[in-house]
């Protein structure tokens, strides 16, 4: 049962991972798309070299490929045939709750690339979840989030009582409706925490995001 993970960086992917864990899956590496520079990631604007710490951390090999919003399908479906490639896999994990749009996308690149996909998140009260991921141990902070929400949020730590602020704010606990993205500091897949540091912070098409430095 040997998988592949869409690794996002965040909390969902994550905790997709864990679950798929215990459920037999054996991770052989993570998978990330950066922006056209190669420079950070496509959808949280987390820097590259954060990302190799994340994997370094789990003891997975990253692959990190650049591409722009119009090439995104072509080069996902080359990166997991390439993944697949080399190591016999099978499955690929997404963390993905509810949005069908998404899950559809994921099962034909997978198709493509002679791969199952696996969302061991799917269908799960998102409250719930949330409250489940801090309980197993993840450590998690939001990187970027919508005006709604406003920079103040950047750069905190989500706990139980931050999730009531968000909801209360009308946004969804898990911002699977786009509201914010995270970065995992800390889980049971990790051998050590992940220390960043937020140097600044960036409005870009209404979206702000943390400029994360990797501390040394």
């Amino acid at each position: 049962m040997n998988t592949t993970c869409s690794w996002s960086g965040g909390k969902d992917s994550c905790f997709a991972l864990m679950q798929a864990i215990k459920q037999g899956y054996q991770p052989k590496a993570l998978l990330n798309v950066l922006n056209e520079h190669g420079k950070i990631s496509r959808s949280h604007g987390i820097p590259s070299e954060i990302l190799k710490a994340q994997a370094d951390r789990a003891n997975l090999p990253m692959y990190l490929f650049p591409s722009s919003w119009q090439d995104y399908e072509t080069k996902f479906v080359n990166a997991l045939k390439l993944i697949k490639a080399q190591f016999a896999l099978q499955y690929a994990v997404f963390g993905d709750i509810d949005l069908q749009a998404h899950r559809d996308w994921e099962e034909m690149v997978c198709a493509k690339a002679g791969l199952q996909a696996v969302l061991p998140l799917w269908k799960q009260d998102r409250r719930k979840l949330v409250d489940e991921m801090l309980a197993s141990g993840i450590e998690t902070m939001i990187v970027s989030c919508n005006e709604v929400m406003g920079e103040r949020f950047l750069g905190q730590i989500i706990t139980p009582t931050l999730v009531d602020e968000l909801e209360a704010l009308g946004v969804d606990a898990c911002g699977e409706n786009g509201e914010y993205h995270t970065l995992v500091l800390n889980c049971t897949l990790f051998n050590k925490p992940l220390s960043v540091t937020v140097e600044g912070k960036t409005l870009h098409e209404k979206f702000w995001f943390c400029n994360l430095q990797l501390a040394q």
